[in-house]
């Protein structure tokens, strides 16, 4: 493979504790784009929300992110759909053990991540952060949010720009930690060069329109910009949550390449993470 071949993906995590809360429950976890892990397994994005009404946030965010890692670096002769599920299902176990583990109760958090292999973005998503795809500044939210303000949404009871302002729009009714089993959405999105894709915490989309992101991404010179750019808006605006972003810029997607064997061992020291 030449150089040439390599594709070309600028990607940049950033996590803050906001204006209000007292600690940072979000975790943010992205892979060096340089990592040889890349070339057989993909580049992996992940954003995970704490659930503040329950013991230890943070520690079930950074969790779900270590096992979701941990589970799609491995070689398990499973397709990427089916790895990206079983990594949520992984994650939501190793919470809900750790919760009894520590005596805590429950703990809980959200989870999107995203899988970038060749040209599909592969999407793991439960609970309400969100993935916006970016294409020539027009801004899609691809998730939905699993909330009871989302399923109002969802039943046409509540329009969504009514969304946001809800006195319930922080109410999850799916969420990793909780129960022994959880059904993540799993699903896939093609991509082409030039897209940008951010994953946030509802900490910044709250405050935020979803096509405010296509018009920022249009304005940014870099991933780590346009990140910064967000997350001090979403304070500047008065979000009332920890705010969290990871940011993908995809100037060339490169030669399709394909899976072969595990590096597993290599994996942990590699990830640049902030939680």
């Amino acid at each position: 493979m030449t150089q040439n071949d390599l594709p070309e993906i600028e990607s940049h995590c950033l996590t803050h504790i906001g204006n209000v809360r007292e600690d940072n429950q979000d975790s943010v976890r992205i892979i060096d784009q340089h990592d040889e892990l890349t070339a057989s397994y993909g580049h992996l994005f992940g954003v995970a929300d704490g659930m503040g009404g329950y013991a230890q946030g943070g520690v079930a965010s950074s969790l779900a992110l270590v096992t979701l890692f941990e589970t799609v670096y491995s070689s398990n002769g499973l397709s990427i759909p089916q790895k990206m599920k079983q990594a949520v299902q992984n994650a939501n176990l190793n919470i809900y053990q750790k919760a009894r583990e520590l005596g805590v109760g429950r703990m809980g958090t959200t989870l999107t991540a995203g899988l970038l292999k060749e040209n599909k973005f592969h999407i793991a998503h439960v609970g309400d952060s969100r993935a916006y795809l970016i294409r020539e500044k027009i801004s899609t939210c691809l998730t939905k949010d699993h909330t009871r303000v989302g399923e109002l949404v969802r039943m046409k009871v509540l329009s969504p720009d009514k969304v946001r302002t809800h006195s319930q729009r922080s109410v999850l009714s799916k969420c990793l930690g909780l129960d022994l089993f959880v059904q993540p959405d799993i699903f896939e999105v093609q991509v082409q060069d030039g897209d940008v894709l951010i994953f946030c915490s509802d900490g910044v989309w709250s405050v935020i329109d979803d096509d405010e992101f296509g018009a920022l991404a249009s304005k940014a010179e870099s991933a780590e910009q346009l990140n910064q750019t967000i997350v001090d808006l979403a304070m500047e605006r008065g979000s009332d949550d920890n705010v969290s972003a990871v940011t993908i810029m995809l100037h060339k997607l490169g030669a399709q390449q394909t899976e072969h064997g595990s590096r597993f061992s290599k994996i942990l020291k590699r990830f640049t993470s902030r939680s």
